[in-house]
């Protein structure tokens, strides 16, 4: 490759994104792969300023809120795709746990088209391949809940809130003619199709 392949993993919370990432680049550094995994929200220099604007939306939600908060998302983004992106090795292959995909799920009054706009705008870089991880809402929001952690959400508090979350992530999903994985069955089979999609490019 002269180029490192960029590859995200997005969608609702309990979809398992961070199991299939873990199992993904064991896959594929069984294949003498260079695999770097990064995430979004570890590598976000101006997380703190972003949550405070996540949290003043959450207390009295309106349009112009999230746009800042989309805004500050994207200029991180920006951030990360010079100063950490571009700096690895030519021969890898970068995993990123949530990327701008993610917005399509957990915004809910910036229809994604300026989101996307946004963020193109900034020079963000585009993934190889964006794969959406799904799977029906009632199983994602029953492992969400049973995790140590819980659901770990500012924004997101009931199932309902969750439906939509991945009805609209889903639409969007189509729109765009990303990677659709749906994360119901093994593991193993969800690992397979992934790294078969990988692949292709390689």
């Amino acid at each position: 490759m002269s180029r490192s392949l960029f590859i995200s993993l997005d969608g609702p919370k309990g979809t398992g994104k961070t199991t299939l990432l873990e199992a993904v680049t064991k896959a594929l550094r069984a294949d003498n792969r260079k695999v770097i995994r990064i995430c979004e929200k570890k590598s976000d220099p101006y997380r703190g300023e972003t949550m405070v604007l996540v949290n003043q939306f959450v207390r009295k939600p309106c349009r112009d809120l999230e746009m800042k908060v989309c805004e500050r998302l994207a200029d991180s983004r920006a951030w990360i795709s010079r100063q950490v992106l571009a700096k690895q090795p030519a021969d890898s292959i970068i995993l990123i746990d949530r990327w701008y995909p993610s917005d399509a799920a957990f915004r809910r009054l910036v229809p994604f088209a300026e989101i996307l706009r946004l963020n193109l705008e900034r020079n963000v870089r585009v993934p190889d391949l964006h794969v959406g991880v799904v799977t029906d809402p009632e199983l994602s929001w029953k492992r969400a809940a049973a995790r140590s952690r819980g659901l770990s959400s500012t924004v997101m508090h009931a199932l309902e809130e969750h439906v939509a979350c991945t009805e609209a992530f889903e639409r969007v999903v189509a729109d765009q003619g990303w990677v659709l994985c749906r994360n119901e069955e093994t593991l193993e089979e969800a690992t397979s199709a992934l790294v078969s999609e990988i692949r292709r490019l390689l």
